[in-house]
């Protein structure tokens, strides 16, 4: 596993657009190596593309379940699994120590919603951050100025 990490991390730094791109993705709070790789690797479109047509290729976009007058509710599907795993568990550290997810998080649970709901919402909070930061080539700001 450790050979296939330093391969995945040689592969990442030879590039100097990818390593570019997983250096601003590591700015992020919560994030870390393997975070910013899978990203890297899973989304090319990351920093490319809208917001909403990020949050639906990772898979935390709403989708609506409804056929003819019947109307459901709207629940996440699609997109690309090991992306939206990974972001994921970025996500759970990231409500614990991540200034501007955490309150988000905390936020949408005094308001009612359930734990998994407040999940997915800061799930897609974190993909749009980080695909403003590529689109910008910012890295992250904890005040924005």
């Amino acid at each position: 596993m450790a050979a296939i990490d330093e391969a995945i991390a040689d592969a990442i730094e030879a590039d100097a657009t990818l390593a570019r791109r997983a250096a601003l993705l590591r700015t992020i709070p919560a994030s870390e190596r393997f975070t910013a790789a899978t990203l890297v690797a899973e989304l090319p479109e990351l920093g490319l593309t809208g917001n909403k047509q990020i949050a639906a290729l990772t898979g935390v976009a709403p989708m609506n379940r409804d056929s003819g007058m019947s109307r459901g509710q709207a629940h996440i599907a699609g997109g690309r699994m090991s992306a939206r795993c990974c972001l994921y568990m970025a996500t759970i550290v990231a409500i614990r120590c991540n200034p501007a997810i955490r309150p988000f998080y905390k936020r949408l649970r005094e308001q009612g919603k359930p734990p998994k709901v407040a999940i997915v919402a800061a799930m897609r909070k974190l993909i749009t951050v980080a695909n403003s930061m590529l689109t910008y080539d910012r890295p992250w700001q904890t005040d924005p100025a």
